[in-house]
């Protein structure tokens, strides 16, 4: 089954969805650094390094059968202004002019939980209202990363549509739904660093924000927070490489700063002992990319790559998922069940 990528970045979509099987005749990104990284884990795919809006895919109707992809999220992140279809960088219009085109049997959208905030919550809405339109059947869903064995929480937006049959999400593998527990990130990047971490000092902030956790608030000075040693990674930003870059909390500092804080101690001063940030090399690990992936570009434009990316595992979840379905696989009662519980998320266009 063939598949386009739409602003592939990177190319962790890409990566999972051809562990799955498929394969990507062509992808899409205007960004020439994250094109030269894709062209080296697939120089067989079509590369359109230019504009999506300047692509025609008529030219893949009957060939493509699949379509997938994540329009640029800063016009619906919690973090930007949240302008929706009134922001220049939304290409979710993009995205179904290629459906209209290219004419795919399935489609998968990704983006951030903010276009289900109430603000952007009216454009997701029209947006579904556009794909039910053309024929597709629709479900949707919030994913966790972590749920599917990431070391990493990282929640998601996923729509997907087919024109022949209602298609469900995977069960979790890991977590509270399941009978394994969340991948530790410190497990998978071990006691040594990888690659170079950025020189930006952990620093205890002067006026601390405190939260339950001692891994949560802010703590410490920039958006970067210590990894829990105990479960998952917060979320890896495309804004790392600095101060929002997260960091190892190498002498357990945390835990016991955070009690002598509770108990109303003042903040202190200076550098946190034994704190090192993240290097490009560990994010794109806990991201799951392949750790002989090397990212093109300077060092920040490699950190925006890793961070903007889908890991690869999770798209690899989602993606046997749909093969499985498109192929017509039949679903053991047990998944069955699951699946309904997942899909309570969304809601479905008939």
């Amino acid at each position: 089954m063939k598949v386009i990528d739409l602003f592939s970045g990177a190319g962790g979509l890409s990566l999972g969805v051809k562990r799955a099987g498929f394969e990507i005749v062509a992808c899409v990104e205007i960004n020439r650094d994250a094109m030269d990284t894709y062209i080296s884990h697939d120089a067989d795919a079509t590369h359109f390094n230019q504009d999506v809006r300047s692509v025609d895919f008529r030219r893949y109707r009957g060939i493509a059968d699949l379509v997938i992809g994540g329009p640029p999220c800063q016009p619906f992140s919690v973090g930007g202004l949240r302008r929706a279809s009134d922001d220049s960088r939304d290409m979710i219009p993009e995205f179904i002019r290629c459906l209209d085109e290219a004419q795919p049997e399935v489609f998968l959208l990704e983006n951030v939980p903010g276009l289900l905030l109430k603000r952007a919550r009216p454009y997701f809405e029209s947006v579904l209202t556009r794909l039910a339109s053309r024929g597709y059947i629709l479900n949707w869903a919030v994913l966790n990363s972590a749920d599917y064995g990431i070391p990493q929480r990282r929640r998601r937006l996923f729509v997907m549509g087919s024109k022949r049959n209602q298609l469900k999400f995977p069960q979790p593998s890991h977590g509270p739904d399941a009978s394994v527990p969340h991948v530790r990130a410190l497990d998978i990047l071990g006691n040594e660093p990888i690659g170079e971490a950025p020189n930006c000092q952990v620093k205890f902030a002067k006026f601390p924000d405190l939260r339950p956790s001692p891994y949560a608030g802010h703590i410490y000075n920039g958006g970067g927070r210590p990894i829990d040693p105990d479960g998952p990674s917060h979320t890896i930003l495309a804004s790392s490489g600095g101060y929002k870059t997260h960091w190892i909390d190498t002498e357990n500092v945390a835990p016991d700063y955070h009690r002598y804080l509770m108990s109303g101690g003042p903040p202190r001063a200076g550098a946190v002992p034994g704190a090192r940030r993240l290097s490009v090399e560990e994010c794109a690990i806990l991201q799951t990319f392949p750790r002989e992936l090397k990212f093109r570009g300077r060092r920040s434009a490699q950190y925006i790559q890793v961070g903007d990316a889908v890991p690869p595992d999770l798209a690899y979840s989602v993606a046997v998922s749909l093969r499985d379905q498109m192929q017509g696989a039949s679903l053991s009662g047990s998944m069955k069940e699951a699946f309904a519980r997942t899909s309570i998320q969304g809601r479905f266009y008939f």
